[in-house]
């Protein structure tokens, strides 16, 4: 054990400071008890509020809730994949760990491993993870309440060193890190984080194929291929009940094939491409990873005092802090609708970038350039339209994902990785010349530019947005018709803006000449490169620490007691909640847009709702139905008991019953078949619910299976309610076609009538419908996903399999190190 401590003492010390680095951090909030504000998480709780109340209740989740858009699986909302061992390491993290101490942690220890993999010594691996983790983005993924997100972008790095491995010719430790790591991030559940990663993979594998051509040495490198498929393979096992789930709903979302051809002229599948686009960086918004205020940071922060906007119009008898939170708002003047903050890769680390071009001589510097050209012009979407759309129009998969500017995760990896590849060579390269020829370009390179920067920003800058004139448009309303005064705010606006930028501008050049004027003594060899690395991770520790404190600060975080004010019923929810019905719905108009926001679902089951995956033919059902004007007979269709609206001048809510809602199922008196999905759409737009049914074509048979008779005094009662078990009771005296108020999905949804299952099929454009012979009859509808139960039991055997192989890794390392403390 002594000798155990003793030969691993460096990588101690490393966990050691990173411990205290993260609990220092949030050090205040921590001592304090608070909680992190995070807008997605409490969105988020909303959502599963009926999952979390049936598994209190129950013991068991279920998979389906019917909290809002109607209902839907609830696979991207909350799940319990037990089978899945990466499912039990996460709730140990999150258990062990107040959040977001584990993201961090999970950041710093997943780049040591992969600097360490490259051959850095632990004190350079060290400042290399800090740089990585302690990114701008990083750290407002956290803030935003992207949890997934952080978690998958922690795990890229891990990745990339078994990887790495494998092709080094580590095959049986390589591989397993590689299965372990990947398993670990599907299990994170954010498949764009995962697509963007494997992009980067590609490239690399490809200029390692390369190389083993031109070296004549493909056996080994294929056999490095085979073990990495292996990996994947079974980090695709291990999550086989999320992925299968994941796939197979996919193709019902908004991701999916589209319904209705009239709204897209073609059956194309993917996200629409203005959706996608719409959070494009700018293309010269690339200032931002060494300036972090080169455009205005991030949108909605209050101004400061100082800011010639905010003494405008104080002047004007606009109140300061009013004053203030307008100038902040319109600071950032990027294409982006709004952005929570710069993608700054960090000051010292764009410099150790720049030089890592210039001296690394590994072929890794290829594909780290590679990458961060691809996922730099990716990210620039609309404003580089000729590559995003040959991507979003041929590359698999890339038309599901929206916010393009994402694919940054990708540079964000790979500068610290050059960088700190340039600093081990500066370290140890001998021939000193050379490498302080190199120091001194890449000092002039990026230190000239940050200095243009400060003296003549506009050069490169123009600090106005493409909204300016329609800015200036909207003052002069605002002023009353006063031009002037529009303009001088526009103005100061724009002079704002680059105080903003040179400000920091000046901060970036002071961290580049101090990173230069270190480099200058560890070539001169005036102190240790132990000292030097040490002296370069508290650098960029300041540097990145204090930037990711104007976004993830301590003032973020609140009181539990507030956290828990966030969902206070109102009066009329209260009221609504009273109401004993178990399977209702409620359009709350109130909120201003009932589809970008889950609050009201917190409280009961809703019409509208806030996801990213909803299903496509509900999302289809809200632009037809919804958007120009509030269709009565979709609400009825929809059972929606209580519709909610805002009084326009007090805001205060309001609540109506609605009378003429169908209930939770019912007898129609007619079936009107229609052609396809556009004409179903049409039939819905007027027409009785509770009387007649509109059917595709294509259920004729099933519906007719057998003889429709009529029968003025049949019954259909709800009997038993959980989400995804629903019963029924049925009287009639002929065949009927009955309606049942919920969303339609046939992956997973089963019908019996009197235990004996049944065929059911889709009414209404998106509602459950079944013929119910005559008599008394029990009607269940059961969600039983093959996908999730047949997935689970391939979980667990990949599961035993990636604790076998991880247990191998740990027999063969102990088997080779054996034989070298013998011959020492």
């Amino acid at each position: 054990m002594n000798n155990w401590i003793k030969r691993n003492s460096g990588h101690l010390i490393v966990a050691a400071i990173f411990f205290v680095l993260t609990f220092a951090y949030f050090f205040n909030p921590i001592m304090q008890g608070k909680i992190l504000y995070q807008g997605d998480v409490l969105q988020a709780q909303a959502m599963q509020k009926e999952i979390m109340d049936v598994k209190a209740a129950t013991g068991k989740a279920p998979l389906w809730t019917n909290q809002m858009f109607g209902g839907m699986p609830s696979y991207q909302i909350w799940a319990k994949y037990g089978s899945n061992i990466t499912t039990h390491i996460i709730d140990v993290l999150k258990t062990a760990f107040p959040n977001p101490v584990d993201t961090i942690l999970l950041y710093l220890f997943g780049a040591y491993l992969l600097f360490c993999t490259l051959k850095l010594n632990h004190w350079l691996a060290a400042a290399g993870a800090v740089a990585f983790a302690f990114s701008s983005y990083n750290f407002i993924y956290i803030d935003a309440g992207h949890a997934n997100q952080a978690y998958a972008i922690a795990f890229f790095a891990p990745i990339v060193a078994g990887i790495i491995m494998t092709l080094r010719g580590q095959y049986i430790t390589g591989g397993a890190l590689t299965a372990f790591f990947l398993a670990m991030e599907i299990r994170s559940n954010h498949v764009q984080m995962t697509f963007y990663l494997l992009l980067a993979i590609i490239i690399l594998v490809c200029i390692e194929l390369y190389h083993a051509i031109k070296a004549k040495q493909t056996k080994p490198f294929f056999k490095s291929i085979a073990y990495l498929s292996a990996a994947t393979i079974l980090a695709v096992i291990v999550n086989a009940g999320s992925l299968w789930t994941t796939y197979e709903y996919s193709h019902y979302t908004i991701r999916g094939k589209p319904n209705l051809k009239s709204e897209t002229g073609n059956a194309g599948t993917g996200l629409d491409k203005e959706y996608a686009y719409n959070w494009s960086q700018s293309v010269t918004e690339v200032f931002t990873f060494f300036i972090p205020n080169a455009y205005g940071g991030a949108s909605g922060a209050p101004a400061s005092g100082d800011s010639k906007v905010v003494k405008l119009l104080t002047e004007k008898q606009v109140d300061p802090a009013q004053a203030k939170q307008f100038a902040g708002q319109y600071m950032y003047w990027g294409n982006k609708p709004g952005t929570s903050g710069p993608w700054y890769f960090g000051a010292i680390v764009f410099f150790l970038f720049v030089l890592g071009l210039l001296i690394v001589k590994n072929r890794i510097k290829w594909w780290l350039l590679s990458a961060v050209l691809l996922s730099v012009f990716l990210s620039f979407g609309k404003n580089l339209p000729f590559l995003s759309d040959l991507f979003f129009n041929y590359f698999p998969l890339y038309n599901k994902f929206r916010a393009v500017e994402s694919t940054l995760v990708i540079a964000s990896l790979c500068f610290p990785i050059l960088g700190f590849l340039a600093l081990n060579e500066v370290f140890v390269n001998r021939d000193k010349p050379y490498v302080f020829k190199n120091v001194k370009l890449a000092f002039y390179i990026t230190g000239g530019l940050t200095l243009l920067m400060i003296v003549l920003p506009g050069l490169f800058l123009s600090f106005k947005s493409s909204e300016h004139q329609t800015l200036i448009s909207g003052l002069t309303q605002a002023f009353q018709g006063d031009s002037g005064m529009a303009n001088q705010v526009a103005n100061g606006l724009v002079q704002d803006r680059e105080t903003l930028e040179r400000s920091d501008a000046i901060r970036t050049l002071i961290f580049i000449a101090l990173a230069f004027g270190l480099l200058y003594i560890v070539i001169k060899q005036k102190i240790s490169t132990t000292f030097a690395a040490l002296a370069f991770m508290g650098m960029i520790l300041v540097d990145m620490w204090s930037i990711d404190k104007r976004y993830l600060k301590d003032g973020n975080f609140i009181d539990k007691e507030e956290i828990d004010r966030t969902y206070v019923p109102r009066e009329v929810d209260e009221f609504i909640i009273r109401d004993k019905d178990p399977d209702f719905r409620v359009m709350d108009l109130s909120l201003g847009a009932p589809f970008q926001d889950s609050r009201s679902s917190y409280f009961y089951k809703t019409v509208g709702g806030f996801h990213s995956a909803r299903l496509r033919r509900f999302d289809e059902l809200i632009q037809n139905q919804f958007t120009k004007s509030i269709n009565q007979d979709v609400l009825d269709m929809l059972n929606t008991k209580y519709i909610i609206t805002a009084d326009p001048k007090t805001g205060s809510a309001s609540m109506h019953a609605n009378s003429t809602a169908c209930g939770h199922a019912w007898f129609v008196k007619s079936v009107k078949y229609v052609k396809d999905a556009d004409q179903e759409m049409m039939a819905i737009s007027s027409f009785n619910p509770k009387d007649e049914a509109m059917i595709d074509q294509k259920y004729k048979s099933v519906v007719e299976a057998k003889p429709l008779g009529p029968d003025a005094n049949s019954t259909i009662t709800l009997t038993t309610y959980t989400p995804d078990h629903l019963t029924y009771q049925t009287g009639s005296t002929a065949n009927q076609v009955a309606i049942f108020s919920e969303i339609y999905y046939d992956k997973g949804w089963k019908m019996l009538i009197d235990g004996v299952e049944q065929p059911y099929y889709r009414a209404d454009y998106l509602l459950r419908a079944a013929t119910i012979p005559a008599g008394n009859h029990k009607v269940e509808f059961i969600f039983h996903p093959t996908s999730y139960y047949a997935g689970e039991n391939i979980s667990l055997a990949g599961s035993i399999v990636l604790i076998l192989a991880l247990g191998g890794a740990v027999y063969a390392e102990r088997k080779k190190k054996k034989p070298e403390a013998k011959k020492a």
